[in-house]
């Protein structure tokens, strides 16, 4: 009987978590405590949830290992960071600033990439293809830092919708020239390959665009359907969305943002149902996906030798330069002040989702080699960190500037 009870017992204990509740009991203390402990420290939410990844994680004390759980509530956490990043746009505002997202997406996708390339060819030798690729890594963001600017109401503001629209040009054109390298190694870099990307792309934005928000226009305008289902309704369209997308030859988050933009005017802000959109992200998928970042950090890569190190480091002073420059040759472009530069920086620092996509796709396709993978998980590290300080610093200076000065 002893022994019984001690083997159950152990076995509840057994590292990495195997047990559900045990596994989401964990997530549930860090999404509690983390706050808490941050906000004593005066440090971002964020980087205590991704710092708790690392502690946890397979590198730290094994805790939780890259689980299909933890990655379905990651997945969901990314998604729900570029869905409500949509949602909270201005239309009318985005369409009068297209024109600047378009140049902040053009600067912020090419200067990275020109910066990064020379760097991995000439200075660490790789080939043509594992320079062109992992440059292009530099050129992505993810939008780590976006609940900082939700929290302090500073969403409206240029600097901030400019960057979200940079953000889905770059991550949208490095995607595609993903796919492109990845043809060309393959010998696949034909006609056909180009007909089929247009003819998927634009098949799924006339669904995205024309279909789904009628849908659920039909609807969320049925007076018999309760909150609940408003709630559900508009989760399954993101999440088709983003499947569609990745049938398109994209990757899933460029639907959840295509989405949120398609269903903007059916959400208004504020209403209860955008308010059940963000409490769901913000109190659980969110901090997953943020735990999820810290757990594929493996800090004993910088001890494997001066030539790891040197590229981890070489790798986060390139990603990280290139952001600075692309934000400040925007700033000098549309003349914003000081705060605005530092608050896009924020935002588009962070390397996370896709640059991990990217790398682990390389690294499958033997393009990348481990130095390079080793190198690019400090890099989301570091970046995840400054740009969530970043990010929390220019949102509270933002907040206090009169209004006159908070525009430019």
């Amino acid at each position: 009987m002893t022994n019984s009870l001690w083997s159950h017992w152990t076995q509840q204990f057994h590292l990495p978590l195997t047990n559900p509740v045990n596994i989401f009991t964990l997530v549930l203390f860090i999404i509690f405590f983390a706050p808490i402990l941050m906000a004593k420290m005066k440090v971002p939410d964020i980087v205590g949830f991704i710092l708790a990844g690392v502690i946890i994680g397979p590198y730290g004390l094994n805790l939780l290992s890259k689980n299909l759980a933890v990655d379905l509530f990651a997945t969901i956490g990314l998604l729900y960071i570029m869905f409500i990043a949509g949602v909270e746009l201005n239309l009318n505002e985005f369409k009068k600033k297209k024109n600047k997202s378009f140049t902040f997406g053009l600067l912020t996708f090419s200067i990275p990439i020109v910066i990064g390339f020379p760097v991995l060819y000439f200075l660490f030798g790789y080939s043509l293809i594992t320079s062109l690729l992992t440059a292009s890594m530099f050129a992505t963001h993810t939008l780590v830092a976006y609940p900082i600017v939700s929290k302090y109401k500073t969403s409206g503001n240029e600097a901030v919708t400019v960057t979200i629209g940079g953000t889905i040009l770059t991550d949208t054109a490095v995607l595609i020239l993903l796919a492109v390298i990845l043809a060309a190694k393959n010998g696949g870099l034909t006609a056909a390959f180009w007909l089929q990307l247009i003819f998927s792309l634009t098949v799924f934005l006339l669904i995205v665009f024309f279909v789904v928000p009628r849908v659920a226009k039909f609807f969320l305008a049925k007076p018999e359907t309760n909150k609940v289902s408003h709630y559900v309704l508009i989760l399954t369209c993101v999440f088709f969305s983003a499947f569609l997308a990745q049938v398109a030859g994209v990757e899933p988050i460029i639907g959840a943002f295509i989405a949120a933009l398609a269903l903007n005017r059916l959400i208004p802000k504020p209403s209860k149902l955008f308010s059940n959109i963000e409490f769901a992200g913000n109190a659980i998928f969110i901090p997953f996906f943020l735990i999820s970042v810290g757990m594929v950090v493996n800090l004993h890569v910088l001890f494997g030798g001066f030539g790891a190190m040197l590229i981890a480091v070489s790798l986060t002073l390139v990603a990280l330069a290139g952001k600075w420059l692309s934000v400040f040759v925007t700033q000098k472009i549309f003349g914003y002040n000081n705060t605005q530069r530092n608050l896009m920086f924020g935002l588009s620092s962070s390397h996370a989702a896709a640059t991990l996509a990217i790398i682990l796709i390389g690294y499958k396709n033997g393009i990348i080699d481990d130095d390079i993978l080793n190198g690019t998980i400090v890099l989301i590290l570091v970046t995840c960190i400054v740009a969530s300080l970043t990010t929390e610093r220019a949102s509270k200076k933002l907040t206090a500037l009169p209004e006159r000065e908070k525009v430019g």
